[in-house]
């Protein structure tokens, strides 16, 4: 027995042993385990590895406490390392959510989401934690974001930056700029991708570009040719519009110099005007080549009339950036100017130059005498017998008469010579640089060839004669007026003399002038005032725009009384009211007339029509009419939007700024203003400029035979375009006949006045 138990206590030990190492080595190969795991992030893996080995390698007690020992270490590292990571993860944490940036930490799913990324899309950030990331990114992009991932997870890429679309909680749609990095997080590896909203930035880049491409749009739908060039002058953009009108595609013109494309030249003596875009460059400033310049296209198609205009293009910092050239083909335009200067200056009856053309040809005339000592002579030459004519067979038969006479007058003068019809049956001649007595010739041959013409018309033949005055223009003539009159005078005389005759003016002849009526007038006017022998005279104008109904409904006209002669028409005494300073009496009778009638109920006005009032042009002059008109109308209690007062474009140049006063007052308390006798002239779209105008009345001369004038068609259908350019209604006076009136309708008028819709009728009768 005492043998047996020795051995049996050794074959416990070593079953307690064997249980002890068997016990080591399964804790042995946890720890390894465990400890490969940690191997990338403990520095201690030696230590580790050491304990492995010590573990293969016990083989008594002591070494199994060494062991246990060391497992404790172990687990102490372990801690403390893990306490580590923990205090590095909180301060990556609280440096994440410091970001104004997102920050995200994800593979395909996410692993941590700071505040910002919250914000950006509206989910709590912890919501966020192991969602799909391309679950928060819209269809489009999911391809890119998750190709970025994988290329991030492979280490083939770092650093990639990229836009994308985020889909916020609300499903709505945020842009973001993004970059991704490769990082290891709690020992895997993972992408660290911080990215900020661009949502704002795209937005405005969406509004910059449809900005660009409607100004593309529209630089391509103008009518306009819009040519931009660099600072060296080549040209690097152009519209269609330049391509057509300079005969170049654009593809060719691109890099080239702007004055290797297109060619300007003036249009009088075709001298070359240069390259406007060198000279805007070089001068900084914009360059207008005015209004007489021809463009050569470059396919060789004639000549083009245009208006050019090139002005620099400057950066925000003031810094040359190039220049652009606007052209428009003005070739229609310039073809009306010349087709209203012709009409403006001739008389439409006759062709010969009318009474505002001739005036100015004596102007130029008296002016020459003046600087270089010529000698001129004028004529005035009035028909004897034409009213029997004009009675007799009408005024088809009278026109007539006045066109023939026209064609003589003018067989016996140069072609440097001016011959005039100055209104009615009185025609005028400028013989230019001619002595007296050769123009004393020339007279009596026009007195001859008119006695031995005999006009006829229908089954009658008629013989009519012409008296002629003459009157030398000289350095020590007067002005052009007293010209003038000195040759009417002289005209008178020759009648007085036995028709048919030719006199020369002389001192003398003004006594005749002044028996001839001058003082008659005068005496007349001044008893008509003091009687009050004055009318007003009515005529309707009727709108022919339903969908404009404000406007003039009446004009107001004014007739005078006379013991001997009736009633007498203002063309036979506006002319001497003017001569004694007497229109501003006349035009105060007529203002205060017509608001008593429009106060009293005489003037029916419809809503928003007004009636029409003429004012000359030597009241507006008058200072103190202004407050008379707003004084009467005070006093009147009459509603200022039913007054229209009608200017001509004499009148308002006879002093611009008195004139520019008076209108800006009266249509500043509400009256309204139209500018009469328009197209007369055709400088009076320049003289509008500024002015308070609503509307433009066109001359008589364009409101006649409207069917089948052409050049009156263009001019009135020229001026309608322009007038609803500028805002102006437009009416037509003097219409006489139904093809007119329709003619005038169809062109655009606004409204229509004449003795076809109702002759003129004395206020409050038929």
């Amino acid at each position: 027995m005492n043998g047996v138990q020795p051995l049996l206590g050794l074959v416990a030990v070593a079953l307690v042993l064997g249980l002890i190492c068997l016990l080591m080595w399964r804790a042995r190969r946890v720890y390894r385990k465990r400890i490969r795991t940690l191997h990338d992030e403990l520095q201690e893996a030696a230590a580790a590895s050491s304990f492995g080995r010590r573990v293969e390698s016990i083989t008594g007690e002591t070494e199994f406490n060494e062991l246990g020992e060391s497992i404790n270490q172990l687990l102490d590292a372990l801690q403390a390392k893990e306490k580590q990571v923990q205090q590095r993860e909180a301060l990556f944490r609280n440096l994440a959510n410091t970001l104004p940036e997102v920050a995200l930490v994800h593979t395909d799913k996410v692993i941590y989401a700071n505040r910002e990324a919250g914000a950006l899309l509206g989910i709590p950030p912890d919501q966020l934690i192991g969602r799909d990331v391309t679950d928060m990114v819209r269809p489009a992009y999911r391809s890119l974001v998750a190709n970025v991932i994988e290329q991030q997870l492979a280490g083939k890429r770092n650093g990639v930056r990229y836009e994308l679309q985020l889909i916020d909680g609300e499903e709505r749609t945020r842009w973001a700029e993004a970059t991704a990095m490769c990082m290891r997080y709690r020992g895997q590896p993972a992408i660290l991708t911080v990215a900020r909203d661009i949502s704002y930035r795209k937005s405005v880049e969406a509004t910059l570009g449809r900005g660009r491409q409607q100004a593309q749009i529209t630089l391509e739908s103008l009518g306009e040719s819009v040519i931009t060039a660099d600072t060296d002058g080549n040209i690097d953009y152009m519209n269609a519009a330049a391509e057509k009108l300079t005969g170049t595609q654009r593809d060719e013109a691109l890099g080239q110099p702007f004055g290797d494309i297109v060619k300007l030249v003036r249009e009088d003596d075709r001298r070359d005007l240069g390259d406007p875009v060198s000279r805007c460059l070089q001068k900084r400033r914009r360059i207008s080549m005015g209004r007489r310049a021809l463009l050569m296209p470059s396919n060789g198609n004639g000549e083009i009339s245009i208006e050019a205009t090139a002005s620099p293009i400057m950066s925000p910092d003031e810094e040359l950036a190039g220049a652009v050239i606007i052209m428009r083909d003005v070739s229609e335009l310039r073809g009306l100017t010349r087709e209203m200067s012709y009409q403006a200056s001739h008389d439409p009856l006759t062709g010969l130059a009318n009474r505002r053309e001739f005036e100015r040809q004596v102007n130029a005339g008296l002016e020459a005498a003046r600087a270089e000592g010529s000698q001129h002579v004028l004529c005035y030459m009035d028909l004897d017998r034409f009213k029997v004519v004009n009675d007799t067979c009408g005024h088809q038969a009278g026109d007539n008469m006045l066109r023939e006479v026209a064609g003589l007058l003018r067989e016996h003068v140069r072609d440097s010579d001016v011959v005039a019809r100055l209104g009615g049956d009185e025609f005028g001649m400028l013989l230019v640089g001619c002595p007296l007595d050769k123009a004393r010739q020339i007279a009596d041959d026009v007195c001859a060839a008119v006695r031995g013409y005999r006009f006829a018309w229908q089954d009658r033949i008629f013989d009519v004669g012409i008296s002629i005055g003459l009157v030398e223009m000289s350095d020590k003539s007067g002005s052009p007026e007293e010209v003038l009159n000195a040759a009417d005078s002289a005209c008178y005389v020759a009648k007085q003399q036995g028709r048919g005759q030719v006199h020369v003016y002389s001192a003398r002849d003004e006594v005749a002038a002044t028996q001839r009526g001058e003082i008659v007038w005068l005496r007349k006017l001044q008893a008509a005032i003091h009687d009050e022998q004055f009318e007003l005279y009515v005529q309707p104008i009727i709108s022919v725009a339903g969908r404009i109904p404000s406007g003039p409904a009446v004009e107001v006209l004014l007739r005078m009384h006379d013991p001997e002669d009736g009633l007498v028409m203002p063309n036979e005494f506006i002319g001497a009211a003017e001569r004694y300073q007497l229109m501003g009496t006349l035009d105060r009778w007529v203002v205060e007339a017509t608001l008593a009638a429009v106060a009293s109920g005489t003037i029916r006005l419809p809503d928003e029509r007004s009636v029409a009032i003429n004012i000359s042009g030597q009241t507006m002059a008058d200072e103190g009419f202004l407050d008379f008109v707003v004084t009467t109308l005070d006093h009147s209690q009459v509603n200022p939007g039913q007054i229209c007062f009608e200017v001509t474009e004499q009148a308002v140049l006879r002093d611009i700024e008195q004139s520019r006063r008076f209108i800006g007052v009266l249509h500043g308390i509400g009256c309204s203003f139209s500018l009469d006798d328009f197209g007369s002239d055709v400088g009076s779209l320049a003289s509008l400029q500024g002015l308070e105008i609503d509307f433009l009345k066109l001359d008589g001369v364009y409101t006649h035979d409207i069917d089948i004038n052409s050049v009156n068609q263009e001019v009135v259908s020229a001026v309608t375009r322009l007038s609803r350019a500028v805002g102006f209604k437009v009416v037509a006076e003097q219409v006489e006949d139904q093809p007119s009136f329709d003619g005038l309708r169809d062109l655009g008028v606004n409204f229509i006045q004449g003795n076809y819709v109702e002759k003129p009728h004395a206020l409050g009768g038929h």
